[in-house]
């Protein structure tokens, strides 16, 4: 019944393209997009999504934004270093409490490589898995899904990533989000050094 109100148009009215209010169980941050460019969606075990993420990150230009929970994958962090090297702004916010409890963790030699890395602090669980690349750009790329920048995301476990290209207002939004949570987040500091 309801499908059948939904695909006729019989549903509340003036309900398609407004932002539901808080009482609807939409948060005052909900925002609703049209549906451009492409979305590619790969999953592990068997795609290669690093291999993905590393060609991204190869095309970046001018801006990557991160945030992920934990990350141990060294060719992802290459690639991030690279990326830098060539100009390209590349900031990450990183869970505090992941990063002491990994000891692969990467987050150190993207900072001794010039990255700017941020943990969050504050939340109970920084959680998001959030790659944002030129958002500006009509060439925007935006990757979320289940996906840690881990040897055991590629190799063990069963995730997913949703690579949306040509999406900019869709990047934007989780641009401005990461924007929103660095500025709690905490400067990374290495090891030994105050």
């Amino acid at each position: 019944m309801l499908l059948c109100a939904l695909l006729t148009g019989a549903a509340a009215p003036g309900a398609w393209g407004r932002t539901p209010s808080l009482a609807e169980g939409g948060g005052s941050q909900t925002r609703l997009f049209a549906a451009t460019g492409s979305v590619q969606v790969a999953f592990t075990p068997g795609d290669p999504v690093d291999d993905i993420l590393i060609g991204i990150l190869a095309q970046a230009r001018r801006e990557v934004l991160v945030q992920m929970f934990s990350f141990t994958h060294r060719r992802i962090a290459r690639a991030m270093i690279d990326a830098q090297r060539r100009g390209v702004r590349v900031e990450v916010i990183a869970d505090d409490q992941q990063d002491r409890q990994q000891p692969n963790s990467v987050l150190a030699e993207l900072v001794r490589n010039g990255v700017a890395v941020y943990l969050d602090p504050e939340q109970s669980s920084a959680h998001n898995k959030v790659m944002i690349v030129d958002a500006t750009s009509e060439h925007a790329v935006l990757v979320t899904g289940s996906y840690n920048f881990t040897w055991s995301a590629q190799r063990r476990n069963a995730e997913n990533i949703l690579v949306l290209r040509g999406n900019p207002a869709l990047a934007q939004a989780f641009a401005d989000n990461w924007r929103r949570l660095r500025v709690h987040a905490v400067e990374y500091r290495l090891r030994g050094r105050r």
